[in-house]
């Protein structure tokens, strides 16, 4: 079987948006500080996971809306660069379901598969960062030596949260789901 454009929305997915974007935004409340308005968030994880059964769409706007709705209950205001590198990890992530062999509610994901979610959790930082760093040093003004640690305690921090939690999640929810329990290399 095709797999679905990921460009195709059904109310699967808008529903997914939903429950992903409320669930970040009210798990983005547990945060520690790691640096000046720089926190780990739990809520990355469910990028991850968001991204890896939906795909690149669902995991972009789980993370875009997620993350502006924490910021405006929680701030007051959005600070759209940092909004940008939420949806741009969800959506990076979301890549891996591109892959034919790759299926998270079908049990399909090999060891490869697992290294190219954390590759693109990856990807996704750094476009995240790219965007991040325009945002506060152009936009918003902000010094740039700032704005550096913040990226990179920011980066530490979310790809520890990808590995530790939001990968874990998906290989058991696969395992779950799917027909064989095995993980098999490719």
């Amino acid at each position: 079987m095709e797999k679905q454009s990921i460009f195709k929305l059904t109310t699967k997915h808008v529903v997914a948006i939903g429950i992903g974007a409320a669930l970040y935004a009210a798990a983005s409340m547990i945060s520690i500080n790691v640096g000046p308005s720089t926190s780990l968030r739990l809520a990355v994880a469910l990028l991850c996971i968001f991204g890896a059964i939906f795909g690149p769409v669902v995991g972009f706007l789980v993370g875009f809306i997620g993350h502006a709705l924490n910021d405006a209950i929680s701030f007051g205001m959005l600070w759209w660069s940092w909004v940008f590198m939420s949806a741009s990890i969800g959506m990076c992530i979301g890549l891996i379901t591109m892959k034919a062999d790759f299926d998270v509610l079908k049990g399909q994901i090999t060891k490869v598969h697992i290294g190219l979610l954390y590759g693109y959790a990856i990807l996704g930082a750094v476009v995240g960062s790219v965007l991040s760093y325009a945002g506060d040093v152009i936009v918003y003004g902000e010094p740039a030596g700032k704005v550096w640690f913040q990226i990179i305690m920011a980066n530490v921090a979310n790809l520890i949260v990808v590995a530790a939690i939001g990968i874990p999640v998906v290989i058991a929810i696969t395992k779950l789901k799917g027909r064989t329990t095995e993980l098999e290399e490719e």
